[in-house]
């Protein structure tokens, strides 16, 4: 390291302290810093205080010529995110030990942090899974990938997928960090690939921290005898795994990097999963976007599908929510479980409302024995584990009234641990400290040892304080005080002013700036006695707090399983108030190819919508619509109608529907039937990415491209508005080739729903057995429209555009010109309004039963 060069020039005799600093830092990776404990400061030194006091806006300090930059200790975890947010990684090296006078702290590198590898409670979004992916580059340009999340042991590997199916699951995912090999990512980095899936994929790591391993790390024989050392496991075939899984290397290099951040293999992982595409439901990039999955129009949770069907009241419950929407089943069984659990707790709303209340007071038990079994240790977290332990009677208590198979088999789970329990509860004392060398987390009369050490602290304490009074009472001097500091001990401190009335028997301890520092020798005494007292006793709170961990370790996979449990009641019993309070149905799902709502609700909008009427909650504004597809009859539904009447809210909606089915949530319709879908795809409003070069046309096709190379006869799409970033002949062209494409030849195809302006399409009909018309219906008065919000059979005849810009505001003198612009264009002679009075004569003819020519467009 060059900086530990530049110390080695410049300091001619290295203290102790000094050389801990050197060893430590040299060992350290590229683009770290570290944070080296001094008493109540981590410092940074030479070039780290340089960037350091850049980054963090800390002052640049020298001692003996060498930069210096410090941080108080207690407000590190601040410091220490907004330098993980500046890309870099911190290292840092604790006191190992209470500081003694005249000894030399322990210190040793405890941590090294990384955005995908943080573990305390205030690193992590307590709500949202915290993964780490690995990427490994076949030979072949392909990839293989395995993901973890350090924080509660979730462990998986990528089975065999396309890179489309892989980028959908990572963006899902949304992973703090990506690892790669650094060699093969700079290779595969200059490939000259044009393939959509190649530069998604590029864009997906340039738009993440993003760090490079050896590429010897990613070897697959060294990374499977890594897993099976971690794991503790002697195949891997118990986890439905091959020894040539080509993501074994991957796998492997996460537990190198996670070995490495933690200065400790990772204790906490127990088993490892393969992620096998073809089992879920499988939502693109552009459509997690598009239909705002994940993050609302704002790039936050709030207005997105996750925030609308979030009921959980636990930390656990709302990650294992978004797991169940990033990756939906396509099992029936598990779908009907689910949902059968939720109209099961619905039989009785009083005791579901107790139910969640007893659920707010369960801490988050993956996370704690995640950094326990990692070596994490927190006297307040392991309270929270008694506090959880206490609730869990109270829950099995009220499970145990409900008549269903399905709540009781979640229930079945649920193991009470009376006897860790009552160990707690007796060990651990009621207000408990964040720090062990803090002390004060045994409850009294838990140990007499320790009761005793701790009676010698406290008479001791009492003695200093007697000692106090008694010494300002002999020499006079009023403000005599008898402190005490780790580095110098107990003293007596005399201000410079009273320096006269120092008696024979003070022995003169340090000058300070306006006072004298001394001692005596029954203080001296006493000091070593109290500082003896101190150190047993909080050396015996330790064991005794090593045993209590250890007591809750052994019975980890117990307290696991029954964390994952009480995370599925509670996002059951949050959806079941959810279906309580908007009237939601049980919908019915199968194998067919019927997808069929009846009065569906849009879920997000029809929340805002109530939100922004709080007055008149009791009324809903929210205007319901039917659908009716079918892959193999109705499949494409054609959708007309003017801007702002509602288009893209409706096929939004019928997606989201769909999706919140397939995760086992009940939905917002009257009535609801889906043939089960294995995927979703969207391409709806517009964007663009002209840092990529891309313009808003070119994104629009990129997405309608995947579309129609991706999509199955059991997938559902909706489009929007298809070629209207081009020309008029150029995107009606394209949209109607695409819906040729969508309906094909054969007899099933994906159902589909096609929002256009193009009011042409809607003769498409004609030529196509299974495209049918629908429209959003407006009122007209006095040359203006009234939104009815209601679909209904049979095409727009017109767009009302000019109608709509007039509500937007613009000016009358604007809306008076369009109206003669328009005329004049109605009644110009081109091609185009040749076709639009061709279309028109061909609607009014078909309307008074005349028969008409076959019009073919292209």
């Amino acid at each position: 390291m060059a900086g530990c060069d530049f110390f080695h020039q410049q300091i001619m005799a290295i203290t102790p302290m000094m050389q801990q600093y050197l060893d430590v830092r040299r060992e350290l990776p590229a683009n770290t810093l570290l944070l080296f404990r001094l008493g109540d400061f981590y410092e940074l030194f030479d070039e780290d205080a340089r960037i350091g006091s850049q980054i963090l806006g800390l002052t640049l300090t020298q001692r003996n010529g060498q930069p210096m930059a410090g941080l108080p200790y207690h407000a590190a975890d601040a410091y220490i995110q907004r330098i993980l947010a500046a890309g870099r990684k911190v290292a840092v090296c604790d006191q190992m030990e209470p500081p003694r006078p005249g000894k030399i702290v322990k210190r040793a590198l405890t941590r090294i942090l990384s955005p995908g590898t943080t573990l305390e409670d205030h690193q992590v979004d307590a709500r949202k899974n915290h993964y780490l992916l690995a990427l490994d580059f076949a030979k072949d340009n392909g990839f293989h990938a395995a993901w973890l999340d350090l924080t509660t042991g979730d462990y998986a590997v990528a089975g065999e997928g396309r890179a489309d199916q892989l980028l959908s699951v990572f963006t899902a995912l949304d992973p703090r960090e990506v690892i790669v090999p650094e060699q093969a990512w700079a290779r595969w980095r200059a490939l000259d690939a044009h393939d959509s899936g190649h530069k998604a994929l590029l864009n997906f790591c340039n738009d993440r921290p993003l760090s490079t391993l050896a590429d010897y790390q990613f070897a697959r024989e060294e990374g499977l005898q890594r897993v099976l050392e971690t794991l503790k496991v002697l195949s891997v075939e118990g986890f439905g795994l091959t020894r040539m899984h080509p993501a074994l290397g991957a796998a492997g290099a996460l537990i190198h990097y996670a070995t490495e951040s933690l200065c400790a293999p990772p204790g906490n992982l127990r088993t490892l999963r393969e992620y096998r595409p073809g089992g879920v439901l499988l939502l693109d990039p552009a459509t997690l976007r598009n239909l705002e999955i994940f993050r609302g129009a704002n790039g936050s949770r709030e207005g997105s599908l996750l925030a609308a069907m979030d009921g959980t009241v636990t930390a656990p419950g709302a990650r294992l929510l978004e797991r169940w929407l990033a990756a939906p089943p396509l099992e029936l069984v598990e779908l009907k479980r689910r949902q059968c659990a939720v109209g099961e707790l619905l039989e009785a709303p009083g005791m579901t409302g107790e139910l969640q209340e007893y659920l707010k007071c369960v801490r988050d038990l993956p996370r704690i024995l995640g950094r326990l079994r990692n070596r994490l240790k927190n006297p307040r977290e392991l309270g929270g584990l008694r506090d959880t332990l206490q609730q869990i009677p109270l829950i099995r208590q009220i499970l145990a009234q409900y008549d269903g198979d399905s709540v009781r088999g979640v229930a079945s789970r649920l193991s009470e641990q009376p006897e860790l329990c009552d160990l707690l509860e007796r060990g651990l004392a009621d207000d408990l400290p964040n720090e062990l060398v803090e002390g004060g987390f045994i409850r009294d009369t838990y140990d007499a040892e320790l009761d005793h050490l701790r009676s010698l602290t406290r008479d001791s304490k009492s003695w200093i304080t007697s000692l106090e009074a008694e010494e300002q009472k002999r020499t006079g001097i009023k403000n005599l005080k008898i402190r005490y500091t780790g580095a110098f001990g107990y003293y007596i401190e005399i201000t410079k002013s009273n320096l006269h009335l120092v008696p024979d028997d003070y022995i003169r301890k340090q000058t300070v700036v306006n006072a004298e520092r001394y001692y005596t020798t029954s203080l001296k005494e006493k000091e070593k006695e109290i500082l003896h007292a101190d150190e047993k006793s909080i050396a015996r709170e330790t064991e005794l707090f090593e045993a209590l961990s250890t007591a809750v370790l052994d019975k980890a996979d117990s307290l696991e399983a029954t964390a994952a449990a009480l995370a599925e009641i509670d996002v059951l019993a949050g959806w079941t108030r959810l279906a309580r309070e908007w009237d939601y149905c049980k919908p019915e799902l199968d194998e067919g190819d019927v997808l069929e709502i009846e009065s569906g609700r849009h879920p997000v909008v029809e929340q805002t919508l109530r939100r922004e009427r709080h007055g008149l909650a009791g009324t809903r504004s929210f205007v319901p619509n039917d659908t009716l597809l079918s892959a193999s009859d109705e499949q494409v539904a054609i959708i007309t109608g003017p801007n702002m009447a509602g288009k893209s809210t409706y096929i939004r909606q019928v997606a989201l529907i769909a999706l919140m089915a397939q995760t086992g949530c009940w939905v917002p319709a009257k009535r609801c039937h889906i043939g089960l879908v294995d995927r979703v795809f969207s391409r709806v409003g517009a964007s663009d990415e002209l840092a990529r070069g891309n313009s808003t046309f070119m994104v629009e096709m990129n997405e309608t491209a995947n579309i129609l190379n991706n999509a199955t006869p059991r997938s559902l799409i909706i489009l929007d508005e298809i070629g209207r970033g081009t020309s008029t002949y150029d995107g009606l062209a394209i949209a109607w080739a695409v819906v040729e494409y969508l309906h094909g030849s054969e007899e099933r195809g994906p159902r589909t729903l096609f929002a256009t302006h193009y009011h042409e399409l809607t003769q498409i009909d004609r030529q196509c057995a299974r495209v049918r018309n629908y429209s959003v219906a407006v009122k007209e008065w006095n040359d203006e429209i009234i939104f009815v919000r209601q679909v209904k059979k049979g095409a727009a005849d017109r767009s009302y555009g000019i109608q709509v810009a007039r509500l937007a505001g613009l000016p009358v003198s604007v809306i008076n010109r369009a109206k003669e612009v328009l005329e004049k264009l109605e009644a110009d002679d081109s091609s185009h309004n040749l076709l639009r009075r061709r279309l028109k004569t061909i609607r009014n003819a078909e309307a008074n039963g005349k028969e008409t020519g076959q019009m073919a467009l292209f």
